[in-house]
């Protein structure tokens, strides 16, 4: 997936632009569990709730392109 961590040093004063990553991934999250069906994974099968998460997504997306 070619994710890198971002990890804090030891010594390195606030502000240093680590949290703004984070704020956005757990804003995303946080939207994604408005959708009940997310919260909970009821399927048993992983690419139904792949499909639903997408699902969510795209909504998210398009609520955004609605205010925009």
């Amino acid at each position: 997936r070619n994710i890198q961590p971002q990890l804090a040093r030891r010594n390195t004063p606030h502000g240093s632009g680590l949290g703004t990553t984070r704020w956005v991934v757990e804003r995303s999250l946080a939207w994604l569990h408005q959708f009940r069906r997310l919260r909970v994974r009821f399927e048993r099968r992983a690419d139904i709730h792949e499909a639903f998460l997408f699902l969510g997504l795209a909504l998210i997306c398009w609520s955004a392109l609605e205010w925009a």
